[in-house]
């Protein structure tokens, strides 16, 4: 059928030589200040976001070069023929393009369809990794590259494709005021926990860290949250080095504030949402919430596996999820191969 179109934790010995060798007098105070306006910089969150334009968007040879200049990975998984759609993927937080899709994009080539992911301003080897970009950057680049992907393969259908965060930014990016020019979006686990799901006590300690030691870092991992069961996957987490292995307080911060940004943006277009029934990283709660008040529209669609993990295009039955995929694709209407759409059904109407 045819395609339906490190920062350091603790603060340097200079502050405290300086403080202390600060005489008294009328005048000491001012001598402070400096030192509080440093301070008062030091434990705000840090946020590098786009700069002004100074150049016009274009794909090049290795990046997705985008108005400021700012060069983002670009990598590319052709089919052996001329492609008949193309295929935008964004991954998750922590992530690389080249580790979050490799694989991933080999049923989808094998399909016909070209994949092109990029690692996203702070991650990977895009500029400034580390440091929280902002949500309205993140946006910006996904329906910038979407663009510019538009005009290479004029004609042929474009999907847009988020996995964890990257689903987060494609919804803020999807409710702007000029959203991608996309023909179909895929959502895998979309990273949706944002500060109501953190309880008080959560959004408290998220605030005080994130407002007094910005730069803290802790292991971006925790025992028995497995993203996925295929080990090789895990594997090439653990050993590409541009994955977070810590994670900035700042950093995670700001990832809340997308999250927030993400469910106040109802699915836009023609959608396809996946989620796993062991995903221990994306809570089911927000997800559950946002499909369920989305429920009338006919061009959401939901799929649920009740076996399936966080990365589901990863996990060992990652075939049997990218052939859903094609399939709506292709047929957005129709019922999916595996029956996960009918499993969605019963897992929404299910009180939890």
């Amino acid at each position: 059928m045819p395609w339906s179109r490190k920062a350091s934790r603790t603060a340097g010995p200079d502050g405290y030589h300086a403080a202390r060798n600060i005489e008294p007098g009328p005048h000491a105070l001012s001598r402070f200040i400096p030192l509080l306006a440093l301070a008062a910089v030091a434990c705000a969150p840090q946020v590098i976001p786009a700069g002004p334009a100074v150049t016009t968007p274009v794909i090049g040879p290795q990046a997705f070069v985008m108005p400021d200049g700012a060069e983002l990975p670009l990598h590319a998984w052709l089919p052996a023929g001329a492609p008949q759609g193309i295929v935008l993927a964004l991954h998750g937080f922590g992530d690389t393009a080249s580790n979050a899709f490799r694989r991933a994009a080999e049923p989808f080539t094998a399909e016909g369809l070209a994949v092109y992911a990029y690692d996203q301003r702070g991650f990977g080897a895009a500029p400034h990794r580390g440091v929280w970009p902002g949500t309205q950057a993140l946006a910006e680049d996904a329906t910038r590259t979407a663009r510019l992907l538009r005009a290479r393969h004029p004609g042929l259908p474009l999907f847009l494709l988020g996995e964890s965060m990257g689903g987060a930014v494609a919804l803020v990016a999807l409710a702007s005021s000029e959203p991608p020019p996309v023909d179909g979006t895929i959502l895998l686990a979309p990273a949706l926990q944002g500060r109501a799901s953190l309880g008080w006590l959560g959004r408290g300690a998220l605030d005080f860290f994130a407002h007094t030691v910005p730069l803290l870092e802790f292991r971006n991992s925790a025992p028995g949250f497995a993203p996925t069961d295929d080990e090789e996957a895990m594997r090439g987490w653990s050993r590409d080095p541009l994955t977070y292995k810590e994670v900035r307080v700042d950093t995670l911060y700001g990832l809340v504030g997308l999250m927030d940004a993400a469910l106040a943006a109802p699915p836009r277009g023609r959608v396809l949402v996946l989620y796993g029934g062991k995903d221990r990283i994306t809570g089911a709660l927000p997800l559950r919430t946002m499909l369920r008040d989305a429920a009338a529209d006919p061009a959401l669609r939901a799929a649920y596996y009740a076996d399936g993990h966080h990365m589901l295009l990863r996990d060992r039955a990652r075939g049997v999820v990218a052939a859903d995929v094609l399939s709506w694709m292709r047929a957005p209407a129709e019922p999916l191969p595996s029956g996960a759409d009918q499993a969605a059904a019963t897992w929404l109407a299910t009180e939890h």
